[in-house]
Formats: C-alpha cells, sequence, structure tokens
C-alpha cells in the first residue's frame, strides 16, 4: 500500500507579536517560521558545528545534576514501549549536564549508539544567562523557555496540554503533525504508562507498520510535515499531536509552552479518568444518556444551556469562578471518600 504524503506545514516569514496573536493562533493550525531566530548568538554557534554549540551551552551549564534518558542502541533511537507495552524501552537516571554533552560529542561517529536525550530542562534554572542573549518577542516575558538535547532520536507522536513555540539550534528536526481528531487513527499506548505523562501513539512515524495499523494511513492523509534547520520555529496549537525524528547526531530545541485556560479551573485529566472510570461501563441506554448530557452542559452542543436562567441563578452555567471549582473539588472528595 502507498503511503499518503502529508502535506507541508505553512511556513510565514517576518512575524511579530500583532500577527501571531491576530493570524496564526486563531487559526488553530501549525505553522513554521524560517529563520526567525537566525540572529541568536546560540544558533550561529550550532550552525557553526556541534563542538561550536556544545561550548556555548557550556557556558552557561551549572553544577548539579539534570534528568536523562538512555536507550539501548537496539531501539534505534525511537523512546517507545517494549514488544509487549509492559514497559518502557529505556532508562532514567541522572547525570551532570557537561558529561552528557561530552558523550553527544564523543558518539557522532559511533555507528550504534547509545539513545540519548535530556529533556525539558527550564533554562533560567540548568543555564542561566541563555535567555538573556537569546530570546523572542512573540510571547509573554514570564513564560519560561525549556531545552532539549541528545542524538539521533525519535519522539513517539504526542500530544501537549499546551500551546508551544519550539526553535532548533542545533541540528535538523522533523516534525510530523496530527489534528485531535485524528487520536483514532493514531493507537495510543497505555493511560497507566507514558513517557512524559500522555499517551503515545504505537506507530513508528518513520517506519509505520500498516498491517498491525491499518487506520494510520488515514492519519497520514490528514498528517502536516516540515523539516526545521537550526534558526527555523514551529508553532503547535493545542493538543496536535506530533512526532519529532531529531536527525543529527547533536541536537538542541528550545520551546515555549503556554497554556492560556483560567488557572483556577480544574483539571480536564481528572475528568476524562473519572468518565473513563465512571461512564464506559455503563449499559449503551444510559451512556447515551451522559453523551447528551455532557453535549448539552459541557461542550454547548444546543448553544448556552444556561441562556434561559436569570444570570444570578445560573450558578455553574454561568462563568465559572473559583469558589465553584473549589466547591467542585470539595464535593468530589467527599463523594470518592463514601465509596
Amino acid at each position: 500500500m502507498t503511503l499518503p504524503v502529508p502535506a507541508p506545514i505553512a511556513e510565514y516569514t517576518g512575524i511579530d507579536r500583532v500577527r501571531f496573536d491576530a493570524e496564526i493562533r486563531p487559526s488553530r493550525q501549525p505553522a513554521i517560521f524560517r529563520g526567525l531566530a537566525r540572529d541568536w548568538p546560540a544558533v550561529q554557534a550550532g550552525r557553526s558545528s556541534p563542538e561550536a554549540a556544545i561550548a556555548y551551552l557550556k557556558r552557561f551549564s551549572q553544577p548539579g545534576l539534570v534528568h536523562a534518558l538512555l536507550g539501548e542502541p537496539e531501539i534505534a533511537g525511537r523512546f517507545s514501549y517494549t514488544p509487549d507495552l509492559k514497559q518502557l524501552n529505556f532508562q532514567r537516571g541522572t547525570t551532570p549536564l557537561d558529561p552528557f554533552l561530552d558523550r553527544l560529542l564523543r558518539d557522532q561517529r559511533t555507528a550504534r549508539p547509545y539513545a540519548m536525550a535530556v529533556q525539558s530542562l527550564v533554562l533560567p534554572e540548568f543555564l542561566p544567562g541563555f535567555v538573556e542573549e537569546n530570546g523572542i518577542d512573540l510571547l509573554d516575558a514570564q513564560i519560561a523557555p525549556r531545552i532539549w538535547l541528545g542524538n539521533a532520536i525519535t519522539v513517539a507522536t504526542h500530544y501537549d496540554r499546551m500551546e508551544n513555540v519550539g526553535i532548533v539550534m542545533t541540528g535538523r528536526r522533523r516534525f510530523t503533525v496530527f489534528p485531535p481528531e485524528q487520536i483514532a487513527n493514531l493507537y495510543p499506548g497505555p493511560f497507566e504508562l507514558t513517557p512524559a505523562g500522555v499517551p503515545i501513539s504505537l506507530v513508528d512515524v518513520s517506519a509505520p507498520d500498516l498491517e498491525r495499523y491499518p487506520r494510520y494511513a488515514d492519519a497520514l492523509a490528514a498528517a502536516q510535515t516540515a523539516l526545521l534547520e537550526p534558526g527555523d520555529a514551529i508553532y503547535l496549537p493545542f493538543h496536535w499531536w506530533h512526532g519529532v525524528q531529531s536527525l543529527e547526531p547533536v541536537n538542541a530545541f528550545v520551546n515555549y509552552w503556554w497554556n492560556p485556560a483560567p488557572d483556577h479551573l480544574g483539571n480536564p485529566d481528572i475528568a476524562l479518568l473519572l468518565a473513563l472510570t465512571s461512564v464506559r461501563g455503563l449499559p449503551d441506554d444510559q451512556r447515551a444518556a451522559w453523551r447528551a448530557l455532557f453535549d448539552h452542559y459541557v461542550f454547548g452542543a444546543n448553544g448556552d444551556p444556561g441562556a434561559h436562567l436569570p444570570p444570578e441563578v445560573k450558578g455553574v452555567l454561568g462563568p465559572i469562578t473559583p469558589e465553584q471549582v473549589a466547591g467542585a473539588r470539595t464535593a468530589l472528595l467527599e463523594s470518592l471518600g463514601r465509596r
């Protein structure tokens, strides 16, 4: 079977904060910003050589340990599961940052290296001074960027609970992205065992097995892709699935995560877990009734569910307040405590 070819992610140049907020984010589509960070000293070092990139990062590194992932050469750089899906196929540990960076350089010409990654280091904490030399003006200044380091690894297709702008510092990265509604065609793994807290696709984005995962062809037909060079950036809207292939022996990527939802709202993941354990197993007629309630009250399938009520009696059908959220949490905890 011939695999569908994902469409290219839309590309933009000359993006500023006004256009980003007025055009890019409201589109709810991923976007590529070519050369957004071309003037970063970090990117200039990254374009020069892996050695220059590592030397630049070492200017800011601090004593202490960072969390790292290590996979055997047999996984060929793909962080995922063991064949029985009962364990992850890599180990977690800690290391000082500088020896990790030295190992990346030392393994550059190794034919079958260990898969190595240090992920999501908050830059102001772990590499203080980096942000002062390398920044963007698309986002609020209080959003602390993070850095992701590793060799030629593949991160399984997953989603984030955030919006995301990411920038390649050194190496090249291929992104293959899927809209949230493609979840059924991506074959997510277990909830209880995940590499980073959210389910990941079981399909190898670099070599999909359509005999085992036939609906993945439909996901690819809806997918978009782009290859990023140092200085290029990608915008990923909330909850878009993305598989990431780091293509060089030394890779560094800086990203900015944020969620514009009000801080006082409850955690939707808890609601999903409760629904899975309390609604999914009900008889069909009961699930249909609950679906109608959720569609009406939560997702507004019929418009504002409280439109016919005076504002003073809308309660949770009106604007959600911190007090209402706290009350709901208390009621939930009391309910769970009675079982």
